[in-house]
């Protein structure tokens, strides 16, 4: 249980100032994906500042070492992690302001927003001394979006041993628990034919015809779509294959010798990664078969499916965490996209919830989050600790 005294003595210790403050100095920094050298710099310095103990991995990247600080409350308990990247989507840069409530710039939603947040969680449980035992593990890394980022940081310091025995993520999702999410890989495909780019009335007989041999992956790919949602699973619906760009020819009357095609599949758990790659090449194969084409396809694989236990102690934990904070209760759910969460439970075994700022512009030019709303999960961190590391 949270008692009152407990909520009470966690909102006097966070301070909206000085997470704002941490969140305009994050947002300061530009920092695309595999360029977050100088951000994740200046979360070492603040945190060195606030008078933690800073860690600096490599964590298979050099060029922006990840941060990590271990804070330990009491003897026994549960250690709880508070995980986020630092790096954004390679968009124009918007520089950080605050206006009527609201944060703006780039990152101040995907995540740097929520990253804050999170660091103020860190700080109110030093601050209040509400938390007794257990301990809180804050990691802050590159390579997230992609497919520009591979997810080589987090997949190092899992394999380095630092995952906590339940982590939170701070993306900007708030209205479910999130026990259960889809894998998603972007598949890219390049239809090609020998020889020339030629005028249409000048084509020799029998040329392979690129726009309908993509057409042709186009039309298998939504099959096989339509056949994928026949099949409906608990929280996160069904499997999808989904195309979002095509692209050939320089003018109407010119025979293309190239039609690129791009789009995701997404999938549950359980699923082999190496049967899926099968799957998507073999009906590659077919299509160049039949069309006397040649296809390359590149399946990205970015991360896997995961299912969340609902009867994890994370999970009953975050939920008395909300009802504490704000007096609602929230459903359980399915992530609708991938991010950390998802290779943090699938490799290590720890369950990963990703709960955050109920913020919009994500992967756009125009980020915004609301100030209540960081104040919001700054205090649901620090509930959530208590609950599950006092156990």
């Amino acid at each position: 249980m949270i008692s009152p005294e407990q909520v009470k003595r966690v909102r006097e210790a966070v301070n909206k100032e000085r997470l704002l403050d941490t969140a305009v100095k994050l947002i300061g920094i530009p920092s695309p994906t595999r360029h977050a050298g100088a951000v994740a710099d200046k979360l070492a310095e603040i945190l060195s500042d606030d008078g933690f103990d800073v860690e600096r991995p490599v964590a298979d990247w050099p060029e922006a070492p990840a941060v990590v600080v271990r804070w330990r409350a009491g003897e026994g308990g549960r250690t709880i992690q508070f995980d986020g990247h630092l790096d954004t989507v390679p968009l124009e840069y918007k520089p950080p302001r605050i206006e009527a409530g609201v944060l703006y710039g780039q990152g101040s939603a995907d995540m740097k927003g929520g990253l804050a947040a999170a660091v103020e969680a860190l700080r109110a449980l030093r601050d209040s001394a509400v938390l007794t035992r257990g301990a809180v593990l804050l990691t802050a890394h590159d390579h997230h979006e992609g497919p520009w980022g591979d997810s080589r940081q987090i997949h190092a310091l899992i394999e380095e041993g630092y995952v906590g025995d339940g982590v939170l993520i701070p993306e900007y999702l708030a209205d479910r628990i999130t026990v259960a999410g889809r894998g998603q890989a972007v598949l890219e495909i390049t239809v090609r034919r020998e020889g020339e780019r030629v005028h249409e009335v000048l084509r020799p007989e029998g040329q392979p015809d690129v726009i309908a041999a993509g057409a042709e992956v186009v039309r298998r790919l939504n099959a096989l779509n339509l056949e994928l949602a026949n099949t409906s699973y608990p929280y996160v619906g069904s499997e999808t294959v989904f195309i979002g760009q095509i692209h050939s020819g320089e003018m109407f009357n010119q025979s293309p010798v190239d039609c690129r095609i791009s789009g995701t599949r997404r999938w549950v758990s359980g699923h082999s990664v190496d049967a899926l790659k099968a799957e998507f090449q073999g009906l590659l194969s077919g299509v160049a078969k039949d069309t006397g084409t040649l296809i390359d396809g590149e399946f990205i694989f970015l991360r896997d499916g995961f299912r969340v236990d609902e009867s994890h102690p994370l999970v009953a934990a975050l939920q008395l965490a909300h009802v504490s904070a704000t007096g609602q209760s929230l459903p359980l759910g399915a992530k609708p996209f991938v991010d950390d969460g998802n290779s943090i439970t699938a490799r290590s075994g720890s369950p990963a919830l990703s709960h955050g700022p109920a913020a919009l512009g994500a992967h756009t030019t125009d980020e915004r989050t609301p100030v209540a709303e960081l104040v919001r999960v700054a205090e649901v961190y620090a509930l959530t600790a208590i609950g599950f590391c006092h156990g």
